[in-house]
């Protein structure tokens, strides 16, 4: 059985694991893991663990529901406005760079404000601090359920893109068959998973598949219904994607130099774990 660690951002995992302090890591993909892959530190993304995609939001773009009621429905309308935040460099920073790009505008058209995690974005959106927060969900039916705030742009409807993945430390990946024999038990989940949520979205095993993530994030049977993300059932990634990334990170010079994906990316323990399934 694998022992299960919790952080409370994306950052201080992949920290870990380059230091090796934990063997696999699943989180978001953000300006600091790539930064730290630019130092010179190995840090493997192996299999797809969750992608915006549409149909299956997982994050949004939340306007102050005032705000929405006087007419604000575009992303437009935000300009020189105060949007939340987790931090700099976050996958909420790219959301917010990847939407203005879409409606031909840029980050300098809005002021983002780092407000460090999800609960505060949410206080900050009901005490109107800002005017809008990029978040995900529980937090996004969180906001519409207490009426302060309304889905302004959904994230997997307006540009998909591969948000989270399963990431080995170096020293896990040296080790062939551990790596091997992990990603296998990841596929088989990650089939269930799929099977079962995504594609059945009913009967017993979905209904045992909420019980458990319940459990582990301490969100109502209501709220996760809304919010399963997508991912691949084989949990391949999206091809290029990694790549369009850090190139969209090195262009707003938030990453020290340009990385290629072969720095970063390694899906031989995926192909291997397939042939043997």
């Amino acid at each position: 059985e694998p022992e299960l660690v919790y952080f409370q951002a994306a950052q201080p995992i992949a920290v870990a694991l380059a230091s090796g302090d934990i063997d696999v890591g699943a989180t978001g993909l953000t300006a600091g893991l790539y930064n730290i892959v630019a130092g010179g530190v190995r840090i493997w993304i192996v299999a797809d663990k969750g992608r915006e995609w549409p149909d299956h939001n997982l994050t949004s773009l939340v306007v102050r529901k005032d705000l929405y009621d006087s007419g604000v429905r575009t992303l437009r309308e935000l300009k020189g406005k105060k949007i939340g935040v987790t931090q700099i460099g976050s996958t909420f920073h790219y959301n917010i760079g990847r939407y203005l790009e879409k409606e031909g505008m840029a980050l300098g058209d809005v002021e983002l404000v780092p407000l460090q995690a999800l609960p505060a974005l949410n206080d900050a959106l009901t005490a109107k601090r800002v005017d809008a927060v990029a978040t995900a969900e529980p937090f996004v039916s969180r906001l519409e359920a207490s009426g302060a705030g309304r889905v302004l742009v959904n994230t997997g409807d307006t540009f998909p893109w591969q948000i989270a993945t399963v990431m080995y430390s170096d020293k896990f990946a040296r080790d062939r068959a551990r790596g091997v024999a992990f990603m296998k038990g990841y596929v088989k989940a990650s089939r269930h998973y799929f099977d079962t949520v995504l594609a059945r979205k009913s009967g017993p095993a979905y209904e045992e598949m909420i019980t458990l993530t319940a459990r582990y994030t301490s969100a109502s049977a209501d709220l996760i219904r809304r919010g399963f993300p997508y991912q691949d059932r084989d949990g391949r990634l999206m091809p290029g994607d990694v790549g369009r990334q850090t190139a969209w990170w090195h262009a707003q010079g938030l990453i020290k130099r340009p990385i290629a994906e072969k720095e970063i990316v390694d899906e031989s323990f995926l192909r291997e774990a397939l042939k043997a399934l």
